[in-house]
């Protein structure tokens, strides 16, 4: 018999107004429904987007055309220093700038450092591997353009959540193998999908009623439709002694708990320079349920804690 799992308070009583709200599961949904049902999900329950000194659009050219990017930074004037480069979540098929727009201000805000969020392409109008591919050029990009920036990168830091975690780590391989005008400093994957979950213990118990739906990310990998031995879409398959320092993030009531549990292993194995951080009795999305689940900034935090320690050291 499987134990009863820690669930925070905060998280049960945002878990319990989901259920009470009913409605049709995301899987049963159209399209444009889906990610509209997404963004409305963020806008409900993740806290205000913070006021920062510049937050522009921008864009830069692709592989498939231009990508649409937006800078956010806590200050006008920016000395030459690391930059962060954002991707966003949404299993490749419903995230966009806006979704994870709040998410990024704080990252900001509190890292004290520029960031540059990427809106690629997505699933099913530009399947594997028009994502990866466009988050690579952009980070490229970025390492390489600071009078179109108007900052000075001396080193990337990648991060993302969920399919933006998967992008993070796919990034930082590609960028090992070929390096940019920069380095990749830091990798912070957010309860990313780095193998098939399918048949983990993870996908099993909390496959429903933990916010991200076994449903749900069979409609996702369908749309993306990744190639399963490519690294760019299981990364697992990557050269992991190649790493960058990495902080890797999961979440216990995640579904996908266990594919972030196997990467940090294959780290650990190959001697690369990790730090795992697992969130407890919070589920997938906490980064951006802050506002309805109140402990998640405080996890959000210790996110941050641990990116400053590893960028001081």
């Amino acid at each position: 018999m499987t134990d009863t799992p820690f669930v925070r308070p905060d998280m049960k009583a945002f878990l319990d107004g989901l259920a009470a709200m009913g409605g049709p599961s995301m899987a049963d949904m159209t399209l444009d429904h889906a990610r509209a049902s997404y963004g409305a999900l963020h806008a409900m329950a993740d806290r205000p987007a913070r006021d920062l000194a510049v937050i522009k659009d921008l864009t830069c050219a692709g592989p498939g055309g231009d990508i649409n990017l937006r800078l956010y930074d806590a200050r006008e004037d920016r000395d030459p220093g690391p930059v962060i480069t954002f991707y966003h979540g949404g299993g490749f098929v419903i995230g966009d700038l806006d979704t994870h727009n709040a998410l990024c201000t704080e990252i900001a805000a509190q890292m004290d450092l520029p960031v540059v969020a990427v809106d690629y392409r997505r699933a099913p109008e530009a399947p594997f591997p028009a994502a990866i591919d466009d988050c690579e050029a952009a980070t490229r990009w970025v390492a390489s353009s600071p009078d179109a920036l108007g900052r000075e990168a001396t080193g990337i830091i990648t991060i993302g959540d969920s399919a933006g975690g998967t992008a993070t780590i796919a990034v930082s391989q590609l960028l090992a193998k070929d390096p940019a005008a920069v380095p990749v400093v830091l990798q912070v994957p957010i309860f990313p999908a780095t193998n098939d979950p399918a048949a983990s213990a993870s996908f099993a118990q909390f496959g429903e009623g933990y916010v991200l739906t076994q449903a749900a990310m069979t409609m996702f990998r369908e749309a993306y439709a990744a190639d399963p031995d490519d690294p760019r879409g299981t990364p697992i398959l990557g050269d992991h002694a190649a790493a960058p320092p990495t902080i890797l993030v999961t979440a216990s009531l995640d579904p996908i708990r266990d594919s972030g549990r196997d990467y940090a292993k294959a780290l650990i194995d190959a001697g690369a320079d990790v730090t795992f951080i697992e969130m407890k009795g919070v589920t997938h999305s906490f980064c951006n349920l802050r506002q309805a689940v109140p402990s998640t900034q405080g996890d959000v935090e210790r996110i941050f804690a641990a990116m400053k320690l590893a960028l001081a050291a």
